[in-house]
């Protein structure tokens, strides 16, 4: 980043509720099903079907907005926000616009140097999720299909204010909203399935200037790492092209990981563009101070809250006091403890499930990353590695037992890390000679 600029980030995070059915209408929201299958004429827009409101995704709002520190309207209502999209059965989306469920409130954002900075929370609204275009499928790879199994999904858009000023902060403050989200129960912190997501808005200001500049959106980022390479590839295309004295244009981006930048999906729409008027089918949703209260009272203790006890009554650092929930590190060492994983390979999966939100199951399951205990299988990893080793063999049946070290890592190395230990040593020991 060039010290004569600043850059100026706000994040839209859009994260799915986590509720049983959908925000209209009683379709189960699963993941994995064949697409199409869990659908209905409401969801599906047919003429006719009228939405009716998930009250359990109205309470999570809830309980998101307060763990938030926003102010909770006891009136709001719905809007339609009219666009065209494939993905969109009726022409547009329930959403809210002039009266959101939540308004203001804030999230703190630990620092480099152990101090936090409040950053604030503009709103927090309901609405509806789209399908999912799926592009490049079948035999030509030219074809383009519909799932609408997302379509209704309920979710908590949460609009940052452009307070963030680098990406690695941009990365840590989408960690800690995923930790808030996933402690009160409204999310379960899945990157990867699209649980939890955002846009960036990123713009770049000469220092000390007050007025912001023109901004561009990188739409519908589902990884930290991404989040935080986007915006850094973003911030330094914009100050490069102020400083060639050309300007930036207003536009929507996507990020590519595989080119390592972002590219231009379209001109920047504004909110005129969407055509928002208030929903006919659905009345304002009137909360009770009964209902707010209890749900208030209901908020088990924050991730903040419980940090600051780790750090003062067990004596954690800063950095230790922010793992992953404890019921999925609890989950992690139940895998080392029945054998399913090595320490090494424990590693690697407990920084996958910081960066993508899996549980360490999922991570196991799909990568593959069992240990290997198949004796035949391990027998072979040995005999290949002290074949290819004969000066080390020698010197092991010489009396230079410490080249035992140097056998098991050749073997783990050559097994990805996951040959069972004891299956190694007792592999070892009889190959070896003792």
């Amino acid at each position: 980043m060039s010290p004569d600029y600043e850059a100026v980030i706000g994040l839209e995070v859009h994260a799915r509720m986590h509720t049983r059915t959908k925000a209209f209408c009683p379709c189960a929201v699963r993941f994995g099903d064949p697409p199409n299958s869990l659908v209905c004429p409401t969801c599906l827009g047919l003429p006719g079907a009228l939405p009716s409101l998930n009250r359990e995704a109205v309470a999570m709002g809830v309980r998101v907005g307060l763990a938030l520190g926003c102010t909770v309207r006891r009136r709001s209502r719905f809007a339609r926000k009219n666009y065209f999209y494939p993905d969109l059965p009726k022409g547009y989306q329930i959403s809210q616009y002039d009266e959101p469920l939540c308004e203001g409130g804030w999230l703190d954002v630990p620092q480099p140097d152990g101090s936090t900075r409040r950053i604030g929370i503009e709103r927090a609204h309901l609405e509806e999720d789209a399908g999912k275009n799926l592009h490049g499928v079948g035999a030509s790879r030219e074809v383009s299909l519909v799932d609408l199994n997302r379509a209704g999904v309920p979710l908590l858009e949460i609009v940052g204010r452009p307070e963030l000023r680098s990406a690695s902060e941009a990365a840590e403050y989408l960690r800690q909203l995923r930790s808030v989200l996933m402690a009160v129960g409204a999310n379960d912190g899945n990157l990867e399935s699209g649980s939890f997501r955002c846009d960036a808005n990123v713009s770049v200001r000469p220092v000390g200037e007050r007025r912001l500049g023109t901004r561009t959106e990188i739409k519908n980022i589902n990884s930290f790492r991404f989040v935080q390479r986007a915006i850094e590839w973003e911030v330094a295309e914009q100050v490069a092209a102020l400083r060639a004295g050309a300007s930036v244009a207003q536009v929507t981006k996507t990020w590519d990981d595989d080119s390592g930048r972002c590219h231009v999906l379209r001109r920047k729409e504004g909110s005129d563009d969407y055509r928002y008027f208030p929903e006919p089918d659905l009345p304002p949703l009137v909360l009770s101070e009964a209902f707010v209260d209890e749900l208030a009272a209901s908020l088990p203790p924050l991730p903040a809250a419980r940090r600051a006890r780790y750090v003062r009554e067990l004596g954690l650092t800063e950095g230790d006091a922010r793992p992953l929930p404890v019921e999925a590190l609890a989950a992690l060492f139940a895998r080392l403890d029945d054998g399913t994983l090595s320490g090494t390979i424990a590693r690697e999966v407990y920084a996958k499930m910081v960066e993508s939100g899996r549980s360490a199951d999922e991570i196991i399951e799909a990568e593959g990353l069992r240990v290997v205990t198949d004796e035949g299988a391990i027998d072979a990893a040995c005999r290949a590695v002290i074949d290819a080793s004969p000066k080390q063999l020698a010197a092991y049946r010489a009396g230079k037992r410490a080249l035992l070290g140097y056998f098991k890592g050749e073997v783990m190395r050559a097994t990805g890390g996951r040959a069972d230990p004891r299956a190694l040593d007792a592999a070892l020991s009889r190959l070896l000679g003792g």
